[in-house]
């Protein structure tokens, strides 16, 4: 094998290796990307979960209630739900998601957000 073959050889070795690397780059995001919205949908699933749960109960108890008494219910449910959401925010901020408006439900690569942080401080 003369010296120009060798080169050639290497050469064309250099390129096959620049393109595995870069299909490793574009399947490592594509697997970021399916983390993320499976971890998103566990979390909706359980969500949603603890909602079916909650509306079966409150059937079951609004049941030979009158009408006065379900508003009251649906008022304090209300309540509830707005301490509820701040939780749910703060859950996921811990889990590692931004939950701040300029990157919502994306992860959190590099540490605290000062923005979301700004947003968990302002709601206490």
């Amino acid at each position: 094998m003369n010296k120009n073959d060798l080169f050639d050889s290497v050469s064309n070795m250099e390129q096959r290796i620049g393109q595995l690397y870069q299909q490793l780059g574009e399947l490592k995001q594509h697997l970021v990307d399916i983390l993320e919205e499976n971890h998103s949908l566990k979390l909706e699933n359980e969500h949603l979960r603890t909602r079916m749960e909650k509306i079966s109960k409150a059937q079951g108890i609004g049941k030979g209630r009158d009408a006065n008494e379900s508003t009251q219910i649906s008022e304090k449910k209300t309540m509830l739900d707005i301490g509820e959401g701040y939780d749910n925010l703060a859950r996921l901020y811990h889990e590692g998601f931004h939950i701040c408006n300029l990157q919502f439900g994306s992860l959190r690569k590099e540490g605290d957000c000062m923005f979301c942080l700004s947003f968990l401080n302002k709601n206490k």
